[in-house]
């Protein structure tokens, strides 16, 4: 961390060394990107038709497969959207939140010490249901065919054929294939 700087030129920087943006060009580059992401999103958030969901989605940069079906009101990462995989066949209940980054965004102190930034792809395979409410973390992968139940919170990863349930989620039960 460089001397006095303050919590929004710290995140400005890190974004801006993720992205590989440099100089004051780069800051508007950063910024438009955000911008696009935002709006986009906002499309996508208070949509009632699930394709049209997708879509917008797919624009930020979610990778997506086919069939899938997304309520209203999905947020998926506003600032890393293209480290969100979602495969085939994968429902995503209303209020659902995927984070690919955690960040103690205002906390300096938090940064620079035990938690920094974390950026990592969330992956959501074939066929699993993420029921309404529910949220899902950084680095998290879940399986195929499983469950996550209303308002769990996905700390770690949830294995093929399984149901979780609570927060911490945690398996509850085998799904029979």
């Amino acid at each position: 961390m460089k001397g006095n700087e303050d919590a929004f030129s710290t995140n400005e920087r890190e974004l801006m060394e993720y992205y590989n943006f440099t100089g004051s060009f780069g800051k508007l580059q950063l910024r438009s990107k955000i911008l696009r992401s935002w709006f986009l999103h906002s499309l996508a958030y208070n949509s009632p038709h699930s394709g049209f969901t997708i879509s917008m989605q797919r624009a930020r940069g979610v990778k997506i497969g086919s069939g899938c079906h997304f309520c209203p009101y999905v947020q998926i990462d506003l600032v890393y959207p293209q480290l969100v995989i979602i495969d085939d066949h994968v429902t995503l209940g209303s209020n659902t939140m995927i984070f690919a980054h955690t960040n103690p965004t205002a906390n300096l102190f938090l940064k620079k010490g035990e938690y920094p930034r974390k950026v990592e792809p969330v992956r959501i395979k074939s066929g699993a249901v993420i029921t309404p409410g529910s949220i899902i973390l950084a680095g998290i992968t879940i399986g195929e065919n499983s469950i996550v139940s209303p308002g769990s919170v996905v700390t770690q990863d949830v294995p093929d054929y399984c149901v979780v349930v609570g927060n911490p989620a945690r398996v509850v039960k085998k799904i029979d294939h």
